[in-house]
Formats: C-alpha cells, structure tokens, sequence
C-alpha cells in the first residue's frame, strides 16, 4: 500500500441553525477551507467522497445529486458513504483507501448535516420493523447502556458532569465549535435537568449544523507540500449487528476488535503512552470512560478513574477532545470527520489554542448506529512509527 497522507483540513462555525447558507454553501465552507489549508486547487482533486447521515435528517433523498456540481465533482468520481454517525470517519477511510491503492493522488472527503432543515430526534425515533420501540430518539437508546457501565464499573455519579466540564471549557478554545462554555463548573451541570436517566441536559451533544472537509494525497503530494502534513498510519472499520444474543452495548465487540487491529497496524504496544492525543465519539459524556475502555487504554471498569484523575485534560497523560469534541459540535454527518480531522490538526500542529503540546501521534475515533459501525484511524507526524519513550 502507498504511504497516504491529510495534507490540509477544513471546517465550518459550527450552530444550531446555519440560515445563511444552503446545503451547498455549507460544504463548500469547510472545502474551501480545506484547500487554502492543503495548498491546492480544484485542478489537484482527482475525486470526491461525500459522507452523509440518515436522509431523514434533513428530509432529502439523495442529496449528493444536486451538491455534485457544489463539490467540485462534475467530470470526477464521486461516491457517497452511509454507516450511519460512523460515517464522517468511514468517509475519510475510504477516501484514504483510494489514494493507498494508487487509484487517485489526491481526493477530497467532505461530510456534513444541517439538522435544522428537519428533526433529528423525529428521525431517530421512527420505529424499523421487528425492533423494540425506542421512542426518544439518540438518548433514549444508548441512557440504559450507560447505566449498565455505571454498575458494573461502580463509578461515581460525577463522572458524566467532569466530562462535561471538560469538553465544554476545550470548546471555548475552539473558534469552529457551536458550544463555546468556558464559565460551566461541575455545580452547574449537575443541577441541569434530567433528560434520560442518568443523562442530564449539560452531558449531552448539540444539535449543530455543519460539514468537515479533508485533502488526503500520496507520497509525492505530501512530500510537494509546503507545510507539515498528517501521516496515516493505520485506518480500521469494524462492524457488527445493533442487536443479537449476548451483544455487550457497554462495550462493544466491533469497537475493541477495531481498536486491537489498529493498534497493531500502527505498530503502537501500549497506546496509553504511545498516543499523545485523542479525538473520541463522545457524544454523551459518560461514553468518555466507556471508550477509554473498549480502545484499550484502560482495563474493563478503570476507565473513570482516568477521567476522575484529570489525566484526559489538556496536559494530561491522555488528553481527550481538546476540540470540545461531539458535546460541543454535533453534526451528525461530519462529527466522526471532525474527530479525525481535529487528531490530524494536533499532529500537524495547527490546533491553536487548542494545541497539545507535543503532540505527535493522534487517534481518530467515530462509531454509529446501535454501537454498531466504527471507524478508526492513527496518524502521525512522522511516515513511520517511532520508538516511544513512556511518559510515565
């Protein structure tokens, strides 16, 4: 496979309603973006991959039809990618997995959503056939698995609120995100209403629209490129049915085996040491700890007491979003390629104030539908893995 590289990376202000652009507009914000960010230009972008959540969220069928023209894709190969929230993750590796296979040099992947031209929660409820009903949409699903975590680890109730905290105050450093709350304390969260049990209002995502865009290019581009690029590393998929007998929804068989294939395609033994950085789906706080856990940076049940210790802080041993991740920014389309997007702005060292020091190797992580489809990726500063000296 030839050595593939993030050459630049775009993205839009994130809101709750973006009236002032179209659909188009809104992908052609973050594109652009991600040009000026890579140094090239329409005539460079061989193909286009778009990445696009259920339909039903905003209520168009088909939407890559009419945003061909917007994207850049007339007279180019244009696919489209669904695996559900997974999918701005699975856009970017299959965007990656063109240019590894030499078929393109340089392909744009964009990913988007504007949730206000429809109702997400509406969306989410919608019962498919021979299912158990839901009824409330994302939180209603996933409330129950958080609280089986919550017994079996024995972690405190203030774990979810120290998420919260954390992710709000990083977003304040965050120009793009929607939720920018640098004065929010754990006091404040905790006395927010109940919305599913053990769920508040402050631990949970926005509803945002917006869109991410990324230039990946090959060896030659990469090495053409006139600032530091993001090297991929190692990109993995893993899937695995919503519901089936003894399914673990606490932690997820799909989501460990990606991680363990990951790891060892970027040559990384330990990434409690070896990662400096990481981007996570969260978009609940308490799936913090759950996916410290199933990703291997923390045994079965510990995963709280590194987010309890302040070790997924900025400065911390690991730190988690330091963008504000999916609770500050949510949407849905693009918020697994603003994961991957945000872990190669970290190793190419342009994070702003958001900027972990040192940070030299990143992981991207996005997951969807029932704790079913995730999407993975490593990148680094550097083509090749180093050798880690442990930080602790």
């Amino acid at each position: 496979m030839r050595r593939t590289a993030v050459l630049g990376t775009g993205q839009t202000q994130h809101q709750t309603r973006r009236t002032d652009v179209s659909m188009a507009g809104l992908c052609r914000e973050a594109i652009d973006r991600a040009l000026a960010d890579a140094g090239v230009d329409w005539p460079q972008i061989d193909a286009v991959v778009l990445g696009k959540a259920p339909d039903l969220f905003e209520g168009v069928m088909m939407p890559e039809l009419f945003l061909a023209d917007a994207l850049g894709a007339a007279g180019r190969p244009l696919l489209r990618v669904h695996t559900a929230g997974s999918v701005g993750g699975a856009t970017a590796i299959v965007a990656t997995s063109l240019v590894r296979a030499g078929v393109h040099h340089r392909v744009l992947a964009v990913a988007f959503e504007k949730q206000s031209e429809s109702n997400a929660m509406w969306a989410l409820s919608i019962q498919p056939p021979f299912t158990a009903p839901i009824g409330a949409g994302a939180g209603g699903y996933f409330a129950p698995h958080v609280r089986a975590y919550i017994r079996r680890s024995h972690a405190p109730e203030h774990i979810g609120a120290l998420v919260a905290v954390k992710d709000r105050r990083n977003g304040a450093l965050n120009p793009y995100a929607h939720l920018r709350q640098p004065d929010i304390t754990l006091e404040s969260v905790r006395a927010s209403r109940m919305l599913w049990d053990p769920i508040r209002y402050d631990e949970t995502c926005p509803s945002s629209d917006g869109a991410c865009a990324m230039v990946i290019g090959d060896q030659a581009a990469a090495e053409a490129s006139e600032r530091p690029v993001a090297w991929i590393r190692a990109t993995v998929m893993r899937t695995e049915p919503t519901y089936f007998a003894g399914k673990d929804h606490v932690n997820p068989r799909a989501g460990a085996e990606a991680a363990q294939a990951l790891w060892q395609a970027a040559g990384i033994t330990d990434p409690l040491d070896e990662v400096d950085v990481a981007e996570l789906y969260v978009p609940f706080s308490w799936f913090e700890p759950m996916w410290l856990e199933n990703l291997g940076f923390a045994e079965a049940g510990h995963g709280w007491k590194l987010t309890e210790s302040g070790e997924t802080r900025i400065g911390g041993r690991l730190p988690v979003n330091p963008s504000g991740g999916v609770l500050c920014s949510n949407p849905i389309g693009a918020s697994g390629m603003l994961r991957f997007a945000e872990a190669a702005t970290q190793v190419m060292g342009r994070a702003g104030e958001r900027q972990v020091a040192g940070a030299r190797t990143a992981l991207g992580h996005a997951y969807g539908g029932g704790s079913q489809f995730f999407s993975m990726w490593v990148v680094s500063d550097t083509a090749t893995a180093r050798s880690v000296t442990p930080r602790n």
